[in-house]
């Protein structure tokens, strides 16, 4: 009796995890299979589970140009470099942070909570990027502001706490000093953690549109999420202004472009995601102390 409720119990979880991952699909899957609609499918039935026309109108207007290249090109610059660099800054002011033997950690630690309740305002922030750091209109102006997150650092603080401290005593003893500990021994071992950091990294710069907002000026160092928004802002003035959608003999495919710009953001976070998920099906602690 115990096995047939066993399986009865697993039957049911599996049946309840089918149907909430089927209602998590369908939203993508609508999304994904009506930007290959037909405009005026689009416009008579709304949007379907199998569009009964299909076209590629909707990209071949959003690729026609070269912004939407450049745009790609500055985001996934901005996406690799500041992701690496934040990894590095974040994990090694952590290490710092958690390490016993400096001094002033703890008056470190609480600045940097300081700075999770009380910002330094936009205009202090504005002048420091653009008046005294001169970034303006450059790629730094996208990456140095989110080099050190707080919050991820203190989620690598409470990995490297897990980790015994002998490990550093035992390579110091042998004659390493901080930086050969730090990523000959420290690193491989917080892969799991870091790849974590990694991806919330990943995330914020590839979906910034704040910081290019504030300070970049020239359309051609714009990145892709502020291209997509002036983008959408000026569909919805030519579905307004134009009322037919038709503008110097042009038929914009307004509800086409908006869910293919929605697959061009996302289409690259979502094939990269397999590769890390593995880090946290490990987890954050899982062969920190090998035996």
């Amino acid at each position: 009796m115990i096995d047939v409720k066993e399986r009865l119990f697993l039957v049911f979880m599996y049946a309840v995890l089918g149907v909430f991952a089927l209602f998590c699909f369908i939203p993508f899957w609508i999304v994904f299979i009506n930007s290959f609609a037909d405009e005026s499918i689009l416009q008579t039935a709304g949007y379907q589970l199998l569009p009964g026309k299909f076209s590629l109108h909707a990209y071949e207007f959003l690729l026609s140009g070269k912004q939407v290249f450049r745009s790609y090109s500055i985001t996934i610059i901005v996406t690799i470099a500041g992701t690496a660099l934040g990894v590095l800054v974040t994990a090694a002011y952590a290490y710092t942070l958690s390490h016993r033997k400096v001094k002033y950690r703890n008056i470190l630690a609480f600045l940097t909570f300081l700075t999770m309740l009380f910002g330094a305002g936009l205009v202090g922030f504005y002048m420091l990027i653009a008046n005294w750091l001169h970034l303006k209109d450059s790629v730094w102006a996208l990456i140095l502001p989110y080099l050190l997150n707080p919050f991820y650092a203190f989620i690598l603080v409470s990995y490297y706490r897990t980790l015994p401290y002998e490990l550093n005593e035992a390579a110091t003893v042998d004659g390493a000093n901080d930086l050969y500990i730090f990523f000959r021994i420290i690193w491989p071992i917080s892969l799991p953690a870091i790849a974590t950091v990694s991806l919330f990294y990943a995330l914020q710069y590839w979906n910034d549109w704040y910081l290019s907002l504030l300070f970049i000026d020239n359309y051609k160092m714009l990145p892709l999420q502020m291209m997509i928004r002036q983008l959408m802002s000026n569909l919805n003035v030519m579905a307004y202004v134009g009322g037919s959608q038709t503008q110097y003999n042009v038929v914009v495919p307004t509800y086409g472009m908006q869910l293919a710009i929605v697959c061009v953001t996302i289409g690259p976070i979502v094939f990269v995601y397999p590769f890390i998920q593995r880090f946290f099906i490990k987890g954050l602690t899982l062969g920190s102390v090998k035996g």
